[in-house]
């Protein structure tokens, strides 16, 4: 099993532009056939040193997760997210 940690940062740090970035991460659950399982979680704290959205998804293997890095919804995100975040970082580990 992998696990594909991301945090995001946004540039709009408003709650309504955190709440829209990750609903659109939450829309690709269900829609993807190799993801697992996806957790999306908004920051509580909003310090200056978090990061405001974490997303966490597990795959059956290393392939699995490849293959979601370029399916077409997934890119789609992606592209979305570039616009709308100021940083991100990941980790993926095996489980």
């Amino acid at each position: 099993m992998i696990k594909h940690i991301v945090l995001f940062k946004m540039k709009d740090r408003s709650a309504e532009s955190i709440e829209a970035a990750a609903q659109v991460l939450r829309n690709l659950e269900g829609k993807i056939d190799v993801l697992v399982s996806l957790e999306i979680g908004i920051d509580v704290l909003r310090s200056e040193r978090s990061f405001d959205i974490s997303l966490t998804a597990e795959f059956a293997s290393l392939e699995d997760l490849q293959a979601y890095q370029v399916h077409p919804l997934h890119q789609e995100v992606i592209k979305y997210m570039n616009e709308v975040r100021e940083q991100s970082i990941a980790v993926d580990y095996e489980i």
